[in-house]
């Protein structure tokens, strides 16, 4: 069995510690802590991953790049 549980490193307490333990009790487990990249999580859905990619060949080749006015910023 597999579970993910996404949260923050502040969320980390004590009743998260009791919650896995409860639902894994007794048996053997794996803890592994990744921090998320949102680009990487973008890139695992196929259709994200399609776009994002053919964007970056667009802007490699100079292809379909808009330049805002900044004259409101001056």
């Amino acid at each position: 069995m597999t579970t993910v549980f996404h949260t923050t490193a502040d969320e980390l307490d004590e009743s998260f510690i009791a919650s896995v333990k409860a639902a894994f009790k007794g048996r053997p487990i794996e803890i592994t802590v990744t921090e998320d990249d949102e680009t990487a999580y973008l890139l695992r859905h196929p259709a994200n991953r399609g776009r994002l990619l053919r964007a970056i060949d667009e802007v490699d080749a100079g292809e379909n790049i808009v330049t805002p006015d900044q004259s409101a910023f001056r």
